[in-house]
Order: structure tokens, then C-alpha cells, then sequence
């Protein structure tokens, strides 16, 4: 029977509590996702930091669980059928968390292909279309003097914004009433974006009135607010 001690990343990031979900991350747009759902859901969880400093996304060991040398990921000591379960991918993560607990993703077949739906509209869009506005606006990207990247990325991420704030028009959350995996996948990137980032004003965030809204709700959240800040930066 496999046991935590069996996977390599235990080697260089040991358990203190074996027994608890495994969070291997550090606190950033990707990351915070599933530090935030942990928390919203109540799941015990031991969280270590992998520095991307000292390139630990790059050691033997957590290649070992992410070939793909990204954050976040975990190993579940209690997955399907009793067995450790290793993950990786965000949005994987957070669909295998909602399921595990029937919590943040509803329960009627037709809404929770609907919320994955969304979950998906991040990872496809919101956060390869933000991440590169925050390269070519903030780091490397901003000594290039051909400035048609930058823009280019600009205008996906105001139309994706717009797409997200249709969506918000008359609603609480994305789906609704309802808060979900889907606003958890989403509202962390909108933060970074006109925070971290600082281009709220070369996206015009001010006009997206809905997802302004919905941020500071999201934002306002005490599990949110705890989960921004796991693991906790050495």
C-alpha cells in the first residue's frame, strides 16, 4: 500500500502531519487558488513553501509530483479508494477538492458542468492573457521598445474582462447565488491584475463596474483573506 513516505517529494518537504493533504505552492494568482479553497472547505492541510528563489520548482523531488515544474500541487493521503493521490494543475485540483467534498460546485449535473466551464474560461484565458500583461507591463517585458506585445495583450485582457463582466451583470457570483470553484479559479488573477500587476488603469478596470463588485466581495471573504497569504513567504 502506498504511503506519503513513499513519494520523493517527502524527502526534501517532510510531513509534519502525514495525515492531512500535502500542499506544495507558493502564494501566487495560481497558487492562492487552492490555498483559499482549503480554507473555504475546512480540509485539514499541511502547506509547504516551494521557492521559486532558490528554484525548488526545479528540484528532483518536486519533479517528481509536477513534471511540468509549476505550482501548485498536492498529494492527497486520503484519495479515491483510500490511496495517496498526487496532483498537479490548479484548476484540477480545485474540481478534485470540490468533488471530494460535494462543497463549491453544485450539485446539478447541467451547473457543475457550467462552473467547470468557467474554471476553464481562467485557465485558458484570464491567466495566460494577464500573466503576459503583467511581463510586458511590470518585469522584462517593458525594456522591449516594440510595445505591440504589450497592447495586444492588453486588448484580450479588456475583452475578457468585459466577457466576465456580462456575465457578473445581475449576479452575486459567477454562478449566481451560488460562490463556487469558478470565482475561486477566476477573482485571485483580477486581483493581481490591478494590484501586483498595477495596470488597473491601462486596463480601464474602473469600467468593469460587475467585476469590481464581485472583487471586493471576493476579497472581503475571511477564507480569502487567510488563503492569500499560504504558504507563507520565508
Amino acid at each position: 500500500m502506498t504511503q506519503l513516505a513513499d513519494f520523493p517529494i517527502h524527502q526534501k518537504w517532510p510531513a509534519q502531519h502525514p495525515e492531512r493533504l500535502q500542499l506544495y505552492s507558493l502564494p501566487t494568482p495560481n497558487g492562492v487558488k487552492v490555498s483559499i479553497a482549503l480554507e473555504e472547505l475546512g480540509l485539514a492541510y499541511e502547506p509547504h513553501l516551494v521557492s521559486f528563489g532558490t528554484n525548488d520548482q526545479l528540484s528532483p523531488e518536486f519533479l517528481s509530483l509536477n513534471p511540468n515544474n509549476k505550482i501548485p500541487a498536492i498529494i492527497d493521503p486520503n484519495g479515491p479508494g483510500g490511496q495517496p493521490l498526487p496532483l498537479f494543475e490548479s484548476g484540477a485540483i480545485l474540481i478534485y477538492l470540490a468533488e471530494k467534498t460535494g462543497k463549491l460546485i453544485p450539485s446539478d449535473a447541467a451547473k457543475r458542468y457550467e462552473t467547470i466551464q468557467w474554471v476553464m474560461f481562467q485557465m485558458g484565458g484570464i491567466g495566460p492573457m494577464f500573466g503576459q500583461v503583467g511581463f510586458f507591463h511590470k518585469f522584462a517585458g517593458k525594456e522591449y521598445e516594440d510595445k505591440r506585445p504589450l497592447q495586444r495583450y492588453l486588448d484580450e485582457s479588456k475583452r475578457l474582462l468585459a466577457v466576465l463582466d456580462q456575465r457578473l451583470e445581475g449576479r452575486n457570483w459567477v454562478m449566481g447565488d451560488e460562490y463556487t470553484i469558478a470565482d475561486i479559479a477566476i477573482f485571485p488573477w483580477v486581483r493581481n491584475l490591478v494590484g501586483f500587476y498595477e495596470a488597473g488603469e491601462l486596463v480601464e478596470f474602473s469600467k468593469f463596474k460587475n467585476v469590481n463588485r464581485v472583487l471586493e466581495a471576493f476579497v472581503a471573504r475571511p477564507a480569502v483573506v487567510k488563503g492569500l497569504d499560504i504558504p507563507k513567504r520565508g
